[in-house]
């Protein structure tokens, strides 16, 4: 009998949080760069404008707004990988739910054959709306459907981790963007300190073929003090944000690669050990064994 709809347990389009933004949702934990860009300019934005009304009172609030332009692209380029981060820790927050859900019957008695392997296939398209947007379920879904041309138990557990290795591949190459990002933070601040320190060089060499009337050589220094705190801050700046980032990175990375130790755990205990292949013999003798061979009178 076919599920109606309210059965569905998980449903990616309405519940995947970038879909739930009214963004292209990616497969899996993959996230869309362009919904990354778009959260992370907002972070900026909402970020500027916190500071703004702290611009004359507090020196942080100046270190942002009057550093230059790397700083405004520092703080631009560390937003958008945060908010890449917080989208895949969502994403990946859904994925598990996954786990929850049995698929196979509970019976002690069930066997996973290709005769009882549709069985099983119908229970999955039950609890979610489309199996192939959920990491665990597609992998499971895929070695169903080769389930009627496998010859051995060690054939079902091939296929799984074959799969387990792409993912684990396509999961690796899914950070490739934001380990860039992280990378390109600290070459901003560095790109901030040339820019400063030439500023702070350019207004010394003023002030030095100025007159020698001290309030003129009192703003020459604020012209050197601003071009060497520009100097200074920007890396700052770029040098905390990039290892935070990190942090987070290495964090989150390592609780993905336990998901899918989990799914490979989940996979063998639920689809591999419940498999009942009865191993047909690779060739027949012509003869059967014992029979006397006729020979001619």
């Amino acid at each position: 009998m076919a599920e109606q709809p309210d059965a569905v347990k998980l449903n990616w389009e309405q519940s995947d949080f970038e879909r739930k933004c009214g963004f292209r949702g990616s497969r899996n934990t993959g996230v869309n760069m362009v919904f990354a860009f778009a959260l992370g300019l907002l972070m900026s934005v909402l970020f500027y404008a916190g500071l703004y009304p702290l611009l004359s009172s507090y020196y942080i609030a100046t270190m942002f707004y009057n550093r230059g332009p790397t700083q405004h692209a520092t703080v631009l380029l560390a937003c958008w990988t945060f908010a890449f981060l917080f989208i895949k820790w969502r994403k990946l927050a859904f994925q598990r739910q996954a786990l929850a859900l049995q698929v196979a019957p509970l019976d002690a008695g069930f066997s996973l054959t290709p005769e009882t392997a549709p069985q099983v296939l119908e229970r999955l398209y039950a609890v979610v709306d489309n199996p192939k947007h959920f990491l665990l379920f597609a992998r499971i879904e895929l070695a169903l459907a080769n389930l009627k041309n496998l010859r051995r138990v060690g054939d079902l557990d091939e296929v799984l981790r074959s799969q387990a290795e792409n993912e684990e591949n396509s999961v690796e190459s899914s950070y490739t963007n934001v380990k860039g990002f992280i990378w390109a933070i600290p070459v901003l601040g560095f790109i901030g300190t040339v820019l400063g320190l030439s500023q702070a060089i350019g207004a010394f060499g003023v002030m030095l073929g100025g007159s020698t009337d001290i309030a003129q050589i009192k703003d020459g220094l604020k012209g050197v003090t601003a071009g060497l705190a520009t100097a200074f801050e920007t890396t700052l700046v770029a040098l905390v944000a990039a290892l935070a980032l990190q942090i987070l990175l290495n964090a989150l990375k390592k609780r993905e690669e336990d998901f899918l130790d989990d799914c490979t755990e989940y996979a063998l205990r639920h689809v591999v050990t419940k498999l009942r292949i009865t191993d047909a013999p690779d060739t027949q003798s012509a003869t059967s064994p014992g029979a006397a061979e006729h020979q001619p009178a």
